[in-house]
């Protein structure tokens, strides 16, 4: 009789999970809550007819850099990678900007008199990327397969991002590049664990770029759900798990849900103790997101930003740390830091012909309800005067919103947790990947390695729970 298994959730995550269970020739059946395939990874119509927006991910440099996902014919199945020249971005208030390239003679180039301090402090990870990937895509605390390796980007990391770029950096330039891109953390600048991020996302630019997918998000969810069901896999949509009753009988069961949303469809099923873990499990802030369809690209100041899929707009690091300092205090910052993509620049199939579309968040309290479309506006008009005129529609998700399209951004979190050390090393508890109930397994990204389009907690997940599986 052959094994089977049935995954809940079609985001990376549980369709990594699905195929891994797949490869091992279980019979996998996905069942994904929403009509369309892909959780966070999808693309659709949200402002207007013909111009296609990316609901919560856009830029995948862990999509491409992912050891799981890289080892996948991926590009049998239509997945196509799109290298912006400029993997970044980043407006100054004198008219220019500052690029974050992958080829790191240009960055040390682009930076002056810091190139020298950038280049040594992202090198020796980017040569070593795939070495260096499955290391920190991975479980913690685990013995290391490269211990030097890590030990090495250890003692990098140890400073809170400010306190690095004040340290490492002397020019306002190569510290506002830093301290964007240590800001997709979702913590202040002050806290430790803003470095490992910042430095694995700078690292990950250098190594394998920070791509779009021709077509959007959607076509990675496609491609990864066509080469399920090239395994003998099966999706199926619009059918949401509210109960462990709804699915049939199985021998396994893998859940691309957060611990709330565990413990409401199975916590029967679990010990009272497990289940308190899962109910004490942190959230994480929240994103206000704007998609927007427009007449003509992005007028930016600085024509620099015409050659990078991701631009960040905040200006110093001064003005970056105090905007995540007023996210992770509670508070709506007056200038917010605002992460924005513009693919149709480089991606013609998502705009009518002449037409582009962009996507626009910003960092807030998790749940918030505050109107940030002013603010956010604001700051890419500070940056590209003009910008409202080339507006001709849009669409704006606060996090209530965003939950509501993907029921597992709870109160806007888009990284399945708020990154804390304990959660960093027991996520969303000391058993990772498994529960009290020896037949169901957690593979979203409230698991290890936590956020970020790689697949690796549903990998990891599949392989834990094919390791526990009886053979006969």
């Amino acid at each position: 009789m052959k094994r089977t298994a049935c995954v809940i959730g079609s985001g990376p995550n549980g369709l990594a999970a699905a195929i891994v269970l797949a490869q091992a020739g279980l019979q996998v059946e996905v069942y994904e809550a929403e009509a369309q395939l892909g959780g966070g990874a999808r693309t659709a119509e949200l402002t207007l007819p013909g111009f296609h927006n990316d609901v919560a991910s856009a830029v995948h440099p862990l999509g491409i850099g992912s050891p799981f996902f890289s080892s996948l014919p991926l590009q049998n199945f239509g997945l196509q990678w799109i290298h912006s020249p400029a993997a970044v971005a980043h407006p100054m208030d004198d008219g220019s900007a500052v690029l974050l390239h992958r080829d790191l003679h240009i960055q040390e180039r682009e930076l002056g008199q810091d190139g020298k301090a950038w280049r040594n402090l992202m090198e020796p990870f980017a040569a070593r990327w795939w070495e260096f990937a499955p290391e920190v895509l991975r479980p913690m605390p685990r013995l290391p397969r490269h211990p030097f390796l890590l030990a090495r980007f250890g003692l990098r990391v140890l400073p809170p991002a400010r306190t690095l770029a004040n340290t490492v950096f002397r020019t306002e330039r190569a510290k506002a590049l830093w301290a964007g891109i240590a800001a997709h953390s979702f913590l202040s600048h002050d806290e430790w664990l803003s470095t490992a991020f910042g430095m694995v996302l700078s690292i990950a630019a250098h190594a394998v770029g920070w791509p779009i997918p021709r077509g959007g998000a959607q076509s990675l969810s496609d491609a990864l759900c066509a080469q399920l069901s090239a395994l003998g896999g099966s999706v199926k949509a619009s059918s949401r798990v509210s109960n462990l009753a709804d699915l049939p009988e199985s021998g396994l069961f893998m859940f691309d849900v957060t611990p709330r949303q565990l413990v409401n469809i199975a916590g029967e099923r679990f010990t009272p103790t497990f289940r308190r873990l899962l109910q004490n499990f942190e959230y994480g802030p929240g994103v206000f997101k704007v998609d927007y369809a427009l007449s003509s690209p992005i007028p930016w100041k600085a024509q620099d930003c015409a050659t990078a899929a991701t631009v960040h707009v905040g200006g110093t690091l001064d003005e970056i740390a105090a905007s995540e300092q007023a996210m992770s205090d509670g508070r709506h910052a007056e200038h917010p830091f605002v992460i924005l993509t513009q693919p149709s620049l480089f991606d013609s199939t998502r705009a009518p012909e002449g037409k582009h579309t962009a996507w626009a968040y910003c960092h807030v309290p998790n749940g918030s309800n505050f109107d940030m479309l002013g603010r956010i506006e604001d700051q890419i008009e500070r940056f590209a005067p003009g910008f409202r005129e080339c507006v001709l529609g849009r669409k704006v998700f606060s996090p209530a919103a965003l939950e509501s399209v993907d029921s597992n951004i709870i109160g806007g979190d888009i990284s399945g947790g708020r990154l804390t050390v304990r959660q960093l090393l027991f996520r969303p508890t000391w058993r990772h990947y498994g529960t009290s109930a020896r037949d169901i397994y957690i593979c979203s990204s409230s698991t290890p390695p936590g956020g970020g389009v790689h697949g690796m907690c549903g990998y990891h997940a599949a392989k834990m729970a094919l390791s526990k599986l009886p053979k006969n």
